[in-house]
């Protein structure tokens, strides 16, 4: 009697499983998705990090031509 019951119930137990193991391959896959769209923007964030720097240094060099440029013209007198 037990172990006929025990067969009855296997297909259940198996299908239990199934659905579990397909539940994880879910939040495996979601997981997947969220990593990457975070390692994409980390991406983004780094580039434009550095194009905020090398702007930040151009201004600066231009700030520096500039009033260099305005002292050679407050010396010739304009």
């Amino acid at each position: 009697m037990t172990e006929h019951k025990e067969t009855e119930e296997l297909p259940f137990i198996i299908e239990g499983y199934q659905k579990e193991i397909w539940e994880w391959k879910q939040k495996e896959s979601q997981w997947i998705l969220d990593h990457n769209k975070l390692e994409g923007s980390k991406r983004i964030i780094d580039e434009l990090s550095t194009k905020v720097v090398e702007l930040g240094k151009e201004n600066k060099r231009l700030a520096d031509q500039l009033a260099t440029r305005i002292e050679q013209l407050k010396k010739a007198g304009f």
